[in-house]
């Protein structure tokens, strides 16, 4: 197929959406950008100026193979939709589509079941050459860093092994194009070459060390900061509660965690506990709720054998376990009026009296509890001891839901990847624009617990060295449209065009046509968006390809 006609064929421009009101452009689910090519010739200037020249090539050259990867994930979503090598032929097409070179394919070697490429691309009016000549004028050497990077990435995603353009033409020289040639990594032998794909492998020039002993030498020793463990975040919401949190690590002080279901309170009281003075003492958790009120004293105090009818044995309590460590009690506002009794006791006297039993024990514990119920509210209600509120609430810490921590989801996302991608065995390359926009855009009424499910589903869904996609976190969702769209708790789609759609059901409703021959239309117009593709019309109407067939044949009847 002629490379011009490949975005028509797969419907590339579709994909392409706009949305003004939100300051949003999206490809697939990769939100871009539209930038002044003199602003992004200002950058590559900056970092020729201030960085030693490899430095400066190797972020170019990173930053190009980062948007190739990207756009390899878009065009590996159309596998199945058309011959292999005109999906593979995409990345050229949508590297003119975005504005930043003419590419063609003028050699290629390749072996599909090995994962192998050998090839030429002659690249025309490179917005990257251009630059470089209106600053520097035609010269030795050549200077399509990014364009190099952006095939390296394209090609190593496909082929799943790392291929390394290298530029043997270019404008910036003189020559008539600018061509670059690709192989396998480990055939250049030029390991200079390749460290520049490499973050950590860049050599440092002797300009750069000076400004950096510059810098250590008149800056100020800084103190190391707490190890965060576990809690991930830096909205303001988590840092207001991190700070109250820390503050109180090392003394004994009683504290309350208040928050939602979900929010992460456990943790939150495991890292208070680890970072205190009784960090290498027990500690003990217990969720009130999940005991009956008739278990609950027993397995807060203890119980001495023969104590009531199933007392085979004496066995100490939470209290006692905890003995010199800490005891996080949650749910603590679900505590039977007895339970609350008995442990307003223990907390004021420091002694603890096991089930049926007379004997007093002395037990040294810190007492963290934890409540997603209004206390203050159960106390006007006659439901929770004023006393033992007093007691427990010494110093409350608030812990925000999700839907206020929005700037905490990515990091969050990521930390749950990092945990799961390894328990499955799986290599995931990310999680795509439009996914992220999803989650937070999401109003996660079940909080952290909620997105830690989400994540852990998608890790399983999510393809095999691809990119976790909205698919993939809400299922059933995968033709919903990114531009203006947001999720619901119930995951319904809610578009910024509702009122105008809700006008155009009306009126069909008020036609004299009938509901089938609407869907038959639907349908067709979808097969003609589409160039007659079937399942490429099925993925615009997020149903199946068997749908598509089946009304298109029904229509034709």
């Amino acid at each position: 197929m002629s490379e011009k006609r490949l975005i028509e064929h797969f419907n590339l421009r579709s994909k392409l959406k706009f949305n003004i009101d939100n300051g949003h452009i999206w490809l697939c689910e990769n939100r871009m950008l539209l930038l002044h090519t003199q602003a992004l010739s200002s950058l590559r200037d900056e970092l020729f100026s201030n960085m030693s020249e490899a430095r400066a090539r190797g972020v170019l050259i990173r930053m190009g193979f980062k948007a190739g990867q990207l756009d390899a994930q878009v065009a590996m979503q159309l596998y199945g939709a058309g011959d292999d090598y005109d999906v593979f032929k995409i990345g050229p097409e949508l590297h003119a589509f975005e504005g930043q070179v003419k590419a063609e394919i003028t050699q290629a070697d390749i072996d599909w079941e090995e994962g192998s490429f050998d090839g030429h691309v002659r690249m025309e009016g490179s917005w990257e050459a251009e630059a470089h000549i209106q600053k520097y004028g035609v010269g030795d050497d050549v200077g399509c860093w990014t364009l190099v990077g952006y095939a390296s990435g394209y090609v190593s995603t496909f082929f799943r092994r790392f291929i390394v353009f290298r530029e043997v033409e270019c404008a910036c020289k003189g020559d008539p194009h600018c061509t670059v040639i690709g192989k396998p990594a480990e055939e250049w032998n030029d390991d200079s070459y390749i460290d520049l794909f490499r973050m950590d492998q860049v050599p440092t020039s002797g300009c750069d060390l000076e400004e950096q002993l510059q810098q250590l030498r008149g800056s100020r020793p800084r103190l190391e900061p707490l190890n965060r463990g576990n809690l991930v975040g830096q909205s303001p919401g988590f840092a207001k509660a991190f700070d109250l949190l820390q503050k109180a690590c090392r003394g004994p002080i009683n504290v309350l965690l208040l928050g939602e279901t979900g929010v992460g309170k456990e943790v939150f009281a495991k890292w208070l506990h680890d970072n205190s003075a009784r960090a290498e003492q027990p500690f003990v958790a217990i969720n009130c709720a999940a005991i009956p009120n008739e278990l609950i004293e027993a397995e807060l105090f203890g119980v001495r054998r023969g104590a009531y009818t199933g007392a085979q044995e004496s066995r100490p309590g939470r209290f006692e376990r905890a003995n010199g460590g800490t005891l996080f009690l949650d749910e603590v506002g679900d505590l039977s009026p007895s339970a609350q009794v008995k442990l307003l006791r223990v907390l004021q006297s420091g002694e603890v009296e096991r089930l049926g039993d007379n004997q007093t024990r002395k037990v040294d514990v810190r007492l963290i509890a934890a409540t997603n119920v209004d206390l203050e509210k159960a106390i006007a209600d006659g439901a929770f001891r004023a006393d033992l509120f007093y007691r427990i609430a010494t110093y409350p810490v608030n812990i925000p839901p999700l839907r206020e921590r929005k700037s905490d989801i990515p990091l969050l996302a990521q930390a749950m990847l990092d945990k799961f991608l390894p328990l499955y065995g799986k290599s995931i390359s990310g999680i795509t624009d439009g996914a992220m926009q999803a989650m937070t855009e999401y109003k996660w009424p079940g909080n952290i617990r909620e997105l830690e499910n989400l994540i852990e589903r998608a890790v399983i869904l999510a393809p095999e060295g691809g990119a976790m996609e909205i698919e993939h976190l809400f299922p059933g969702k995968a033709g919903l449209s990114i531009s203006g769209a947001g999720l619901s708790p119930g995951g319904q789609v809610h578009k910024l065009e509702e009122a105008g759609l809700d006008g155009l059901y009306e009126s069909l409703i008020g036609s004299s046509v009938d509901m089938d021959t609407h869907l038959n239309r639907i349908y067709h117009i979808a097969v003609e968006k589409s160039g007659g593709n079937l399942t490429q019309a099925a993925k615009m109407l997020g149903v199946t390809r068997r749908q598509v067939a089946y009304r298109v044949q029904k229509g034709c009847s």
